[in-house]
């Protein structure tokens, strides 16, 4: 095969991923047909077939992308980090970026977690997502509290994967601040409640004077001031 095909094939493969993301997003389940999806990206469904053998793959596809700008949200905010704490705002923070509250993500996630309910292979991605987090909270924390560092992160991450549902699905923060609702939704908050948690768990194990946590973004997550 060569290798404008190939790069052809990739091409295609992308646009029908963002398709898929685009079109739950905009119908909130996963009762869009491949068929939309295809007519979306500009390409046959037999295509879509062809390349991702029925609608649970191309969606699983879709969540692998979703996971990845995730995992580069994370990388990005864990450098340059240089203590415990700063690595655990870093981590949280990300978890409630706006890459993460696009309206399509949004869907998407939502989505993600019923089917893994009744899908293996979704049950599978998700348990990769929950097993890098946890391993990443446990990194932060580990200095901090030793060998509680486990538990601590695991109840940290279910607080992560609940208020980001929470605050996800909650479009009444933008109309309190008198903002137009244009697909993002506000998650800073829920990352400070997370550290917040994070910091009183803490402060239960080891003097609290030691473990208060700023609640602020890091700076490659702070949001552009307004001009």
């Amino acid at each position: 095969m060569s290798v404008k095909s190939r790069k052809s094939e990739d091409v295609r493969r992308a646009e029908l991923i963002a398709a898929t993301i685009r079109e739950i997003g905009a119908s909130g389940t996963l009762e869009v047909t491949t068929s939309q999806i295809a007519k979306s990206a500009g390409v046959s469904p037999g295509l879509a077939f062809h390349y991702f053998n029925d609608k649970e793959g191309l969606f699983l596809a879709a969540m692998r992308s979703i996971l990845t700008d995730y995992g580069r949200d994370v990388r990005l905010a864990l450098k340059g980090t240089r203590s415990e704490d700063e690595r655990l705002r870093a981590i949280v923070h990300a978890s409630f970026g706006m890459t993460s509250f696009r309206r399509e993500a949004i869907s998407a996630w939502v989505n993600f977690y019923a089917l893994a309910l009744r899908s293996v292979p979704a049950r599978r991605l998700l348990y990769i997502y929950h097993r890098r987090l946890h391993s990443n909270l446990v990194h932060a924390l580990r200095p901090k509290i030793d060998g509680h560092a486990p538990d601590v992160a695991r109840r940290a991450a279910g607080l992560i994967d609940g208020l980001y549902l929470r605050y996800a699905l909650d479009t009444a923060s933008a109309h309190r601040t008198g903002r137009a609702l244009i697909g993002k939704v506000d998650g800073s908050e829920g990352a400070k409640d997370v550290l917040r948690a994070i910091a009183a768990e803490c402060a239960v194990l080891r003097d609290a004077s030691e473990l208060t946590i700023s609640t602020r973004p890091p700076a490659l997550l702070a949001p552009n001031p307004r001009t």
